[in-house]
Order: C-alpha cells, then structure tokens, then sequence
C-alpha cells in the first residue's frame, strides 16, 4: 500500500510540473489550450473497495482537515438550514438567506408571483431593493403604469426604491454599499456578478427565487465549482480592465469557466494595478465569460476605495449612504476579512500575465471573438454609431478616460475640441447620477457633449436593446458595454464590437475602429502569457504542501468512500424512491429554450396544459411530440437548456409527463427554473457517451443563441464548446463518436428501447441498453433534503406556500 501512496504521490509531482507549462498566442484567432493540470490525485476506486487498502487507510485516520476556498467562506456565512459542523463544499445545494436581493424593471412581475403564493407581507423588507433602469425611456402608458406599481409596491412596504433616471441597479448597489465585502448578494438579472469586484459574493437568481426571497428571506442554491485565476505582472500603460476580460474571454473560449465561481488573485503588486472600477468591469464580464460570480479578495486597493467611501458618505445629507458605508464597517470587516484557505482545492487553475496585455477589441457579434486592437485598426473599419453605456464601463473614471481622448485631441486644435467623425453618432450614459455628477464636475461629460455626444438618462439604453439609437441594417456599433451578440443592440443585419471606453471614444473621433495611441507594443513582446496553472514557478514549500494534499486526498476519498457505502440519502415524505421509463434520446447540444418551447407562446398566459405539451420540443423536432410518451426519460447532450430564463422550458416538459430529464450537462438557468417548477434533471455523461457510441456516426451539438451564459457543471462540457455565432436549431457540429460503431440513421428524437432507473435513495442510476443488453450503473449526485422539499411541494412556489404555513401556525 506504501508503494500505492507514493506512486499516487509522483502523479501529483508531475501536475506539478505541468504548472510550469506556458501557452503563448501570437494570433487573435487560434488560442487551443490543451494542457490541463491535475491538482489532486484521486485513488482509484477499487483500491478503496479493497479491504486491505481500507484498513491501511483507516489507521491513518485523524480529524478531517476541510480547507475552503473564499466562496465556500461566504457561503458559509449566509447557508440556513445547515447539520451542526457542516462545512459546505462546491457542489453542495444550500438554502441561502442572502444579504439583498435586488430586482429591476422585472420587480412587478416579481411581485406579481409573490402575490400568487399567497403573500402578503416582505419577509424582511430591508433585504430587497428595488431599482428601475431598463426601460427608462420609454414612455408609453403601460411602461409608465408598470413603474408607478412598482413604486407603490415599494412605498406599501417599505422596500429601498431607486427611481427612474438614478442609475442603473448594479451600480447603485455598488456605490450605496448594499453589495459589501464578505457579504452575499443576489439579484434577478445575469450581472449580478458585478460585485464580486468589491469582494462581494454577487449570483444571478430568476424570477420565482426572487419571489422566494421577498415571502421567506431564502433562495437555493448549488454551490458551483471554483476556479481560481491567477494574474501575474501589471498593467501596462494604455491597457485596462475591459481588455483584461476581452482577452479572457477570447484566449479561454473552450467553456474553461461556464458555471464557475471565479477567485482572482495575484500579488499586491499585480492586484495594485487593478484598481476597484477595473475589477468591477471584471467581475461584470465574468457573466459572458460564462461564469456565475467573480470575486477579487480584500487587499489595500479595496481598503483605500472603501476609505473614500465611508468619508464621502459621511457627507451626504441626501441620501442613506452613510447606513450602510462607515469607517467603523471598514475596522470591522478589516479585522474579520475571509480569505481562501491556503490549501482550498479549486476545479481549475488559470493564468493571466497581465504585462503581456495589449488593447483588445471583441466582436464583430462574438464576446469570445477577440482581436488586439493593433491587428483591427489597420483594418479602418467604418462605424456609424458609437456607445458609452452600461453598468460595465460607464462610471466616472470611464466618462473621464473617453473624455481625455477629446481633451489632449483639443491640445492639437488650438485647445478647441474636435467634433466626432462625421456620420457618427456618439451616445453617452453614465452608471448612475451621482457617476454623472462627477463627470460634470471634473468638465469630462461637458468635454464630451462638444464633441458632439448625444447624452442619454443613467440607465442601461441600447446596451440591452431598448431607447434611441439602435443600430440599423448594415451599419457598425462599437460600444463599451458587455454584449455584442447578433440583433441585441439593434437589427440582426449590423455588426457590433466591444471595447473599452478610450477606444470607443477614439472611434467616435476617427469614424472608424482605432484607439487613442497610448499603448506601444513593447519590442521584445512576442504575444499573451497565458495557461493552466497558477503562471508561477513552485518553491520548495509549495512543492511540500502538494505532496500533503495528495496524501490527505487519498486518506479522505478512502474515508469518504467508506461513509457512503454505509449511507442512504433520506427520501422526505411525497418524493419518490425510484424513477424508471424508458429513454428518449435527442441527439444534440445546446438545445436552447426557443427549441423546447416557442417564443411566440411564452408571453401568452392563457396556454393550456394540453397545448404546452404539444408546443414541448416543437421548435428543435416536430417530430417529438410524436415519439415521446407519458413517463419517459428524455436525454439530451451538453448545455441543455441555453437561451433565456423563460420557466415554461421546464413546465412545457412536465406537461408531456416526463418525468425526469439526463444530460451530460445543463444551462444553470435551466437547473434552477427545473427545480423551481418540480421538474427534476440529472447530468450523468457517461449515458450520453453510450447513447452516441451505439445510435450515431455522428454526435451533434445545436447553434444556439448566446445571450444566456449558459454551460455545465461538470468540467467535461469543456470539450463540448457552445458555438459562439447564434443561427438556428437546425445547425450542427459533427465530432467523432467515441467508438467506432455500426452507422445508424441520425435522428433527432429516438425512442431507443433502453431503461434508466434512478435510485434516489442511494444516488445511482441503473441502466439497460435494450433488452438482453448491457447492464451498467453509476453513482450521481446526492438529492438533499431542501431540493426534495421543494420538488415535492410541486415546485418552489408551492414550498414558500408551506412555509407562510408553517409560520402562521
């Protein structure tokens, strides 16, 4: 067994020298990361069924060490509900009461299904905020009607409101210090991990949580894997925070991250050069980058701009700041900072070298299509219109780099400021009023109106499609906002780019895609330090704490594999013990919310049961409703259910009696709509695999739209990579299957002969390829207690129902 532990021991010194590995791009548009790096070598699973091996293992026995990285800290702070000891770990499902939950221009609907469950009373009104920022100029009668009922909703209860006009509602909760160090946060729209860049723990949440946190002060949620992300060196000149994430999303465009939570970190002076606004541009861009948060730690910069916080909040007779942003607050969490264990143990390990960087711009309709602007501007690529908008780049510091363009422009013109670009429209935004107030003062905003920028009210504007100037039919955006996907700023026929404000300013100025030359591409550069790993040579003392968590690891799998083997998951009242039918299998990736069910139904609310059942699967195979019957297993590829947060993806399936669904992954907003609507969903990638091996030549993976961040869990989905240009359902993408098989006509939809049979109680799934088939099984993921409790009670609305129950008895 000696001679097990250190050969196990050696696998773990050469991941170790795997980090040393360092992957260089020189080109914009082939960045392959192939070389992944283990960092915990795991026993084999025979070697921990065998006798001998548990005893040897059982005598090493001492008190468990559980390390945990910075979001299992947070987490830990905000879980309710928890057995006495637990430690939580990704992975787990957590009832969360989290700090704030704040909703936008989705408030009414909010509190419309609030309403529904038969509330009439915010659990804790003080936990919700309420901002309007979306559809702020519009001004059509039943906008105008749907914000006076959120307004009154608010007043009736006390809820903190922002109207119209204040400012876009991640920036408020940033700049009024609702998102707070060490703190938890969630909030109806896909940004909310804007805050991780104040080291707050900041996760999107739909619609039917947000509803369950205003009736019982709780959310769910599945802690997802965590992957750190090391930066090394520093900025140079000219370079900022939105290349920072442009580049990131472009040279790790293989779902590296999807359905992450990220931990960036580095050395002070790296982190020095990252100052509090970069990281919130950062950490908002995590979304397209496919993550869901992104937390930069605790570290002077964060302190110096908390500092300036507390005493501007000090200041202001106006408004409620200085509740929430004190210098006592400040002591307080300096004294209690969370920080990551320093043997927490991460998905995934990723490097950056920051000093390699140069300006980047995304697009042409592609966040993860990259290009350094230095290989583009010579391209002169016309534009027609340009954009400063946004919760990712509108703050005062961003205003004030554009402006700068126009200033030293000025120098050269007799100190008058040049108009932009004839044919160019130049929109500005700021992230809030008082954002905008300091660009006035400080004459950035006023330097920016000479120009000839058309300003707009702070809000989110054609960032998200909605008011004045759009882009028309052939023409060219550049914007420095977070999304570019096809038709989102406009018609489907123009093309936008993404980039950082100083470039954006100096396309206005120019007409076309250029920047304003303060970066100089250094001579020896020869392209983008970037891979797996933490990008940083191992000491002698790094190497010591590897080899001990390798040991640690096996004696903790060994412990752990002994445990379950005597444990059952306990099946609640109402919930059943086992599902069995027979499986359906579409043959695709990427099946999008649009291919389950229609968007010219969802927004209709007259639907029948009957009705949802035929529309099921309409979209990615008329066929379906065919083929598939009452209680079977519908499995389906990786990424299932990408595109929008529409809930009737998972109610139209349970209309069709479908019992269960199995993928090889799931887009974590179709997870969470599942759960909450009752419908349960599996990943076991090991059916799919099989499925394809037998019924395809060839395995197929769906275009889909790119407007949801969407991926899987489990890390296998890396090799499955969404396609980033958005077409229709019909498209596919052919790899080989996994073994050579007899060909078989492709089919969309197959009724395939084979059975699953999930055994909750003991989280394993038995499966049989047909009759007189292989028999196989497979351990899944436990199903807790307070996912049960939900599924049982027909659905999350059903469950906060049962606890205004409970608390009215």
């Amino acid at each position: 067994m000696g001679a097990l532990i250190l050969g196990r021991l050696q696998c773990g010194l050469q991941s170790m020298r795997m980090q040393k590995l360092r992957h260089v791009s020189t080109h914009s548009r082939s960045r392959y990361l192939s070389t992944k790096t283990p960092y915990r070598a795991e026993a084999f699973h025979a070697q921990l069924e065998d006798p001998s091996n548990s005893a040897f293992l059982t005598s090493l026995k001492r008190q468990p060490k559980t390390p945990q990285t910075l979001t299992e800290k947070i987490v830990q702070r905000y879980a309710v509900g928890l057995p006495e000891g637990k430690l939580v770990r990704a992975g787990d499902y957590v009832s969360l009461a989290p700090s704030y939950c704040m909703t936008h221009d989705n408030s009414w609907p909010v509190a419309r299904k609030f309403m529904s469950m038969g509330a009439s009373k915010i659990h804790d009104n003080r936990q919700i905020v309420m901002t309007l920022d979306h559809d702020i100029q519009n001004r059509n009668e039943s906008n105008l009607k749907k914000y006076q009922q959120i307004e009154e909703f608010a007043k009736k209860h006390g809820i903190d409101f922002y109207p119209a006009g204040r400012g876009i509602g991640h920036q408020i909760m940033v700049e009024e210090g609702y998102a707070w160090p060490g703190t938890l946060v969630v909030a109806s729209d896909s940004h909310t991990n804007t805050y991780g860049g104040v080291n707050c723990l900041g996760t999107p949440i739909v619609r039917s949580d947000a509803a369950s946190v205003f009736a019982t002060g709780r959310t769910w949620w599945q802690i997802p894997p965590i992957a750190r992300v090391t930066f090394t060196g520093t900025l140079p000149v000219g370079v900022t925070g939105k290349d920072v994430i442009v580049a990131l999303c472009g040279l790790f465009d293989k779902d590296e991250v999807l359905n992450h939570a990220i931990e960036f970190t580095g050395s002070e002076e790296t982190m020095a050069s990252l100052l509090v606004d970069s990281r919130l541009t950062i950490a908002n861009m995590t979304t397209e980058w496919g993550a869901l948060a992104g937390l930069f730690p605790i570290d002077q910069t964060l302190e110096r701009w908390l500092r300036n916080k507390a005493t501007e909040a000090a200041m202001l007779d106006t408004r409620t700041t200085r509740q929430r942003i004190t210098h006592q607050k400040v002591d307080e969490l300096l004294a209690n900072r969370l920080t990551a264990d320093r043997d927490a143990v991460y998905a995934k390990q990723l490097y950056l070298n920051l000093s390699t960087l140069s300006p980047y711009v995304s697009g042409p309709n592609s966040v993860k299509v990259v290009t350094p602007l230095n290989e583009l501007a010579p391209q002169r690529i016309k534009i027609n219109r340009a954009y400063l908008v946004s919760c990712t780049n509108s703050r005062a510091s961003d205003l004030a780099a554009a402006a700068k363009v126009f200033k030293d422009a000025a120098k050269a013109n007799s100190g008058i400021i040049p108009k932009i670009a004839d044919g160019v429209q130049f929109y500005i935004a700021a992230a809030s009023a008082p954002e905008q107030e300091v660009a006035e003062a400080a004459g950035d905003w006023q330097a920016m109106l000479d120009a000839g920028a058309q300003p707009l009210p702070a809000g989110c504007a054609m960032c998200i499609g909605l008011g004045t100037g759009l882009l028309e039919p052939g023409e060219v955006g550049i914007s420095a906002s977070n999304r570019n996907f096809k038709g989102r700023m406009g018609s489907r026929d123009a093309q936008a780019y993404l980039a950082s404000p100083e470039v954006v300013a100096a396309s206005a100025l120019s007409g076309v895609i250029s920047g304003p030359g303060a970066y100089q591409v250094p001579t020896d550069w020869s392209g983008v330090e970037h891979g797996f790993g933490t990008g940083i040579l191992p000491t002698t003392e790094h190497k010591l704490d590897h080899l001990l968590q390798q040991m640690e690891s096996v004696i903790e799998r060994a412990e752990t594999a002994v445990d379950a083997s005597e444990a059952a998951v306990q099946i609640l009242p109402g919930f059943p013990e086992r599902i069995s039918g027979e499986i359906v299998f579409c043959d695709a990736d990427n099946i999008n919310t649009d291919g389950i069910y229609p968007g010219t139904l969802t927004y209709q609310d007259d639907v029948s049961k009957e009705d949802m059942a035929r529309a099921c699967m309409q979209n990615y195979d008329p066929e379906f409703n065919n083929i598939a019957k009452p209680n079977d297993i519908l499995v389906a590829g990786w990424s299932f259910g990408v595109g929008s947060s529409r809930e009737q993806a998972a109610t139209a399936i349970l209309a069709k009696q479908i019992p269960l669904v199995v993928a090889g992954s799931f887009s974590n907003i179709f997870a969470r709509n599942s759960i909450n609507n009752a419908l349960i969903g599996l990943e076991v990638p090991r059916l799919v695999e099989r499925l394809r091996s037998h019924f395809s030549s060839e395995s197929a993976s769906t275009s889909v739209s790119t407007t949801t961040t969407t991926s899987s869990s489990s890390s296998s989905s890396s090799s499955n990579p969404v396609v980033p240009e958005p077409t229709t359902n019909e498209e596919f993408l052919n790899p080989k299957p996994p073994a050579p098989v007899a060909p078989h006509e492709r089919h969309l939809t197959r009724r395939t002969g084979w059975t699953l049979t999930w055994d909750v109680g003991h989280s394993v799934v038995e499966v049989q390829e047909g009759p007189g088939g292989a028999v196989w099984t497979e351990r899944v993921g436990e199903l807790p207690a307070n996912v049960q409790e939900i599924i049982a009670a027909g659905g999350l609305e059903g469950w906060v129902k049962a606890e205004m129950g409970k608390a009215d008895n």
